[in-house]
């Protein structure tokens, strides 16, 4: 993960941080934050997605949405510094972060 993903990372959790009213995050820990769900969306992920991709395939993906909120809910509880309030708050998050990654996403490239 290079640094300029790490920065849109951070930038859209912060963003999802201001927005839902469960979610309590420092500075610091947003940093953090970013930097843990890129260490477990590289390494993790990828065996629970295969392991899951019958769900996945029956729910027509939207069983991926659970992961994710569950791996949302997994570095907030790593990270000191960030709270998120429940199931829906984190299913939330991980679909802001996901939409404000996909709009950061041209800035990676300078």
């Amino acid at each position: 993960m290079g640094l300029m993903h790490l920065i849109t990372s951070a930038a859209s959790i912060a963003v999802a941080a201001y927005i839902l009213p469960g979610v309590e995050a420092t500075w610091m820990g947003i940093a953090v934050l970013a930097v843990v769900l890129g260490v477990i969306n590289t390494f993790i992920k990828p065996v629970i997605s295969l392991l899951t991709l019958p769900l996945t395939i029956v729910t027509l993906g939207l069983f991926s949405l659970v992961v994710n909120a569950a791996f949302v809910l997994l570095a907030a509880y790593i990270v000191p510094g960030v709270f998120i309030d429940g199931w829906m708050t984190a299913l939330l998050f991980a679909i802001i972060v996901s939409v404000v990654n996909a709009l950061f996403a041209p800035l990676r490239w300078f």
